[in-house]
């Protein structure tokens, strides 16, 4: 097993290799000494970018971090997720005070108290002033630092929006003081917890305690998720945990795919274009920055057009991929393919012919162009 999540580990490490990595150590008065920081920017991060990214906490850094950012580097690539800033702060030598709680009201205290204050007032603000971070925060933690990740929840405003507690070892009334925060909730929360059939028992049978107490909740602000994976113990689960825990807290963002395609897009009362739309409205709300248009979601809008036989959507779609990608192929390729549903073969044929003289796109080359025009040719001349 122990070879398994090496190679597991060295893979993640291996992927994100291209995105950039850097290590830090701050200052901090609330711990009265230094933190050493491993921070991975996404590919391409430009400094100079209005682009905001949402920002992920690590804790217990020193092993928890590489396969966070792996997982994220990974899955960012393939657009399931957005880019994100993920910072993982390395605690192996301080780790029993950091998640130091009082042993009679069973919150932080003393270093434990201290190193709280230090991830809120001055990590935080430090990460935000140096990266263009989005207040879309995602905190994650194993075992003792999962069951930390808690405490932020009971703030006022709950410092973070995610919550990835992979197996939890959870502190006395933490099962009921946590069920009641959650179902008072304000704002969209995601919180995500995990165990394994062959985690250490006794905190396998809190956790399950835990999620009898939370899966009743009836908040519609609270985006809950609990999985109890089989064949994998306290240390395994962390690789199974992540992935499924980024695709529930993202879900949202991803690309349209064949479910989302048959069961939401084309029983949509709106048009195909309207859903695209509010899609992405929707992205903006949940998590505070913009999705930029991908190639992915406009062959399902423009396909879902084409089967609704929807041309009004057909040409809405066509003039919003121009706007967005004006000197790529995508913009000719359905200006054209609107031109020719419309019946308009001649102004189909100048879109395809301009199109050439474009960048191709993930899916449209010059070779699709030129099919699409010899077919509108052979159309013109029957």
């Amino acid at each position: 097993m122990k070879k398994s999540l090496t190679l597991l580990l060295l893979c993640f490490v291996a992927l994100g290799l291209n995105a950039q990595a850097i290590y830090e150590t701050i200052d901090s008065y609330k711990l009265d000494g230094k933190r050493d920081l491993k921070i991975q920017l996404p590919r391409n991060y430009d400094p100079e970018s209005k682009r905001s990214y949402p920002l992920v906490i690590v804790l217990d850094g020193d092993y928890l971090f590489e396969p966070v950012a792996g997982n994220i580097d990974y899955q960012a690539y393939w657009e399931d997720i957005p880019d994100c800033i993920v910072v993982g702060i390395k605690q192996g030598s301080t780790r029993e005070d950091d998640f130091y709680y009082d042993d009679d009201v069973y919150f932080p205290a003393h270093e434990g108290a201290d190193f709280y204050e230090f991830i809120s007032a001055e990590l935080i603000p430090y990460i935000e002033g140096t990266y263009s971070a989005s207040n879309f925060r995602i905190i994650i933690g194993h075992d003792l630092s999962a069951n930390f990740i808690n405490y932020y929840l009971f703030k006022d405003e709950p410092l973070f929006r995610a919550y990835m507690a992979l197996s939890p070892d959870l502190a006395p009334e933490m099962v009921n003081r946590l069920s009641e925060r959650l179902a008072s909730l304000q704002q969209e929360t995601f919180y995500y917890m995990a165990t394994a059939d062959a985690d250490v028992k006794v905190l396998r049978n809190s956790i399950k305690e835990c999620d009898a107490k939370l899966k009743p909740i009836e908040n519609a602000k609270l985006h809950y998720k609990f999985d109890v994976f089989e064949d994998a113990n306290h240390y395994s689960l962390v690789g199974r945990g992540i992935p499924k825990a980024l695709n529930e807290i993202f879900a949202l963002y991803k690309p349209i795919n064949g479910k989302e395609y048959n069961e939401k897009v084309l029983t949509f009362e709106g048009s195909p274009y309207d859903y695209l739309i509010k899609k992405y409205e929707d992205i903006e709300y949940f998590y505070g920055f913009e999705k930029k248009l991908i190639e992915n979601d406009i062959r399902a809008i423009a396909a879902a057009c084409n089967k609704k036989d929807n041309l009004k959507a057909l040409e809405s779609l066509a003039k919003l991929v121009k706007k967005e990608f004006p000197e790529s192929m995508l913009s000719a390729y359905y200006l054209g393919m609107y031109y020719e549903k419309e019946g308009n073969l001649r102004k189909a044929l100048q879109r395809y012919k301009a199109g050439l003289l474009l960048e191709p796109s993930q899916y449209i080359d010059k070779e699709i162009m030129l099919e699409k025009m010899y077919d509108v040719q052979d159309a013109l001349n029957d």
